[in-house]
């Protein structure tokens, strides 16, 4: 029998130089690894407005080339009534808890934070000082927000947990959490939720499916209906800005509330 013919290697796109070119649809992921669309490009704050306009996130570690991603299915979770899952142990908690939610008060400590954070089964970390910069450079711009919680007994000083994102139109992207207390980047997604969810911004992006988002109520969205929603919402008037006043302090005791 002839030799079979090798299987040809699909490669992710090249980006452009021009940080406002387009991406390649996200439909052109691959699918090993799964949703790996592009490759090169910068972390310029329009490079990156762009890609989340689009559905697409940079990710990559230290030694590699910067890589972009559109997975499919997608994580997200809802930000309407328990659309982050607490359990009644940790609403419990909750009801005596001295602790509050506010943001965009510290967005370098927090993302620091995330970098730093061990996580199990990962070595190293994919926020890497070029994305670090970058993200500092778009939360001065008011695209990034960092949700922080911190205690109240204490002023304030000291981070208990937080996580940052994008905002784009009246859809945010999260990126990463940490927490430096049991319970703190728990805390700081349902406080995220909360406050979405009373501006009317239905979807709270979550990326990657994994057990724990989905223990705490993220769904797997298909790549379809992911990016429908994306136009929909990114396209929708929403001035960007810092949200320290906007986003206020949210006390822990009222997200005991079911």
């Amino acid at each position: 029998m002839p030799a079979m013919a090798p299987t040809p290697l699909t490669l992710p796109a090249l980006l452009a130089d021009d940080p406002r070119a387009p991406f390649p649809a996200p439909e052109a992921a691959l699918r090993h690894p799964n949703g790996l669309l592009a490759i090169g490009g910068d972390l310029s704050c329009a490079r990156l407005l762009n890609a989340y306009r689009h559905g697409i996130f940079p990710w990559y570690s230290d030694g590699q080339p910067l890589l972009w991603w559109s997975p499919d299915p997608r994580a997200v979770f809802r930000t309407g009534n328990d659309g982050v899952r607490l359990s009644s142990r940790f609403r419990r908690r909750l009801r005596r808890s001295s602790l509050v939610v506010r943001a965009d008060h510290d967005f370098e400590a927090v993302i620091v934070q995330c970098a730093r954070i061990r996580r199990a089964g990962q070595d190293g970390t994919w926020i890497t000082d070029a994305m670090i910069r970058a993200y500092i450079e778009l939360h001065r711009a008011g695209h990034a927000h960092s949700i922080e919680v911190v205690d109240a007994t204490t002023g304030g000083d000291g981070l208990v947990g937080g996580l940052y994102g994008v905002a784009v139109g009246r859809m945010f992207f999260g990126e990463s959490m940490f927490s430096a207390r049991s319970g703190g980047s728990k805390l700081a997604l349902a406080g995220l939720a909360r406050r979405l969810c009373e501006w009317g911004w239905p979807l709270l992006d979550a990326q990657v499916e994994n057990d724990h988002l989905l223990g705490l109520g993220a769904v797997a969205m298909p790549r379809p209906a992911f990016l429908a929603e994306v136009a929909r919402l990114t396209a929708l008037p929403e001035p960007a800005g810092h949200w320290r006043d906007r986003f206020g302090c949210l006390p822990a005791a009222a997200l005991a509330k079911a």
